[in-house]
């Protein structure tokens, strides 16, 4: 079993920045891709940000440019660094690992989710 654990989501302004943090633990060798995906309220969860052991990246168009995934393979944690936030980008932000080098879609695993809330 994988267990996913969020942190950093928060209240920010427009414009402003924010950090998340996913570590996993457990049978974290089965994991190969990691990813952030958000809900808004109404809305499908849907792809953020995914990358795999390798380093190989997948966004979403509308995050391109602002938000940034990372990974520390020795510390078994993703990071989402998001900049210019907007209101729009306020949701649910969700873990997910996948045993698979796959960054289109989820695995297997997921967080119990950190809310980002974009206002002033």
């Amino acid at each position: 079993q994988v267990q996913l654990v969020e942190s950093g989501g928060g209240l920010v302004q427009p414009g402003g920045s924010l950090r998340l943090s996913c570590a996993a633990s457990g049978d974290i060798f089965s994991i190969n891709a990691m990813g952030w995906y958000r809900q808004a309220p109404g809305k499908q969860r849907e792809l953020v940000a995914a990358i795999t052991r390798g380093g190989t990246t997948n966004y979403a168009g509308s995050v391109k440019g602002r938000f940034t995934i990372s990974r520390d393979n020795a510390k078994d944690t993703v990071y989402l660094q998001m900049s210019s936030l907007k209101p729009e980008d306020t949701a649910v932000y969700y873990c997910n690992g996948n045993r698979w080098a796959v960054v289109a879609r989820p695995g297997d695993y997921w967080g119990k989710g950190t809310l980002v809330t974009v206002s002033s």
